[in-house]
């Protein structure tokens, strides 16, 4: 199945295979979704069969839109189709732009919607095994500490997310309370 993504190719949105804006490095259009639950980031570690950064960790989920659609649905859709999560109020907080090797000759080069979802402690998570290998609770002092420590173990945008945007997508309230 091909799957096609918004994509700038001179100077004009165009739907675009996603493979080849990998590849070509094109600038594309993407959605990013954090769910916490307190001081705990809920993260995922990309299912092997990915053809990007298999096995790495990331956050709660990401992707592409569709054509046409809102990145607020796409964002509810993929929390959905990759960890069986749903009834998280997702809301936006941060729109971004980042340009990152992910490794065997492929560029993420996306424009992003990030949202952030406060979940219950009773979430229930059922992970797409075609997408999610693991998922895990991670306190964010902890995440901060485990990706300066081995940041090959996650994803570049995670790491970019993290170095540059925390402040934004969090709240300086999460990020200060973690400190602590």
């Amino acid at each position: 199945m091909t799957i096609m993504i918004p994509a700038w190719v001179d100077g004009a949105l165009t739907p675009v295979e996603k493979l080849e804006a990998h590849q070509r490095g094109l600038k594309h259009k993407a959605v990013s979704v954090f769910v916490v639950r307190g001081t705990e980031v809920l993260l995922q570690q990309r299912a092997m069969g990915k053809y990007h950064t298999p096995g790495l960790w990331a956050n709660t989920c990401c992707t592409h839109p569709e054509w046409d659609e809102a990145p607020s649905v796409c964002a509810a859709r993929r929390l959905n189709e990759e960890l069986g999560v749903t009834g998280v109020p997702l809301e936006h907080r941060h729109h971004l732009e980042y340009r990152a090797d992910v490794g065997d000759g492929l560029i993420e080069h996306e424009v992003v919607e990030v949202y952030l979802g406060h979940a219950r402690g009773d979430l229930r998570v059922a992970p797409n095994p075609d997408e999610v290998m693991a998922y895990e609770w991670v306190d964010y002092h902890d995440l901060m500490a485990m990706v300066a420590r081995h940041p090959d173990r996650f994803t570049p945008w995670l790491r970019i997310y993290l170095a540059e945007h925390a402040d934004t997508i969090f709240g300086a309230d999460l990020v200060q309370a973690a400190r602590v």
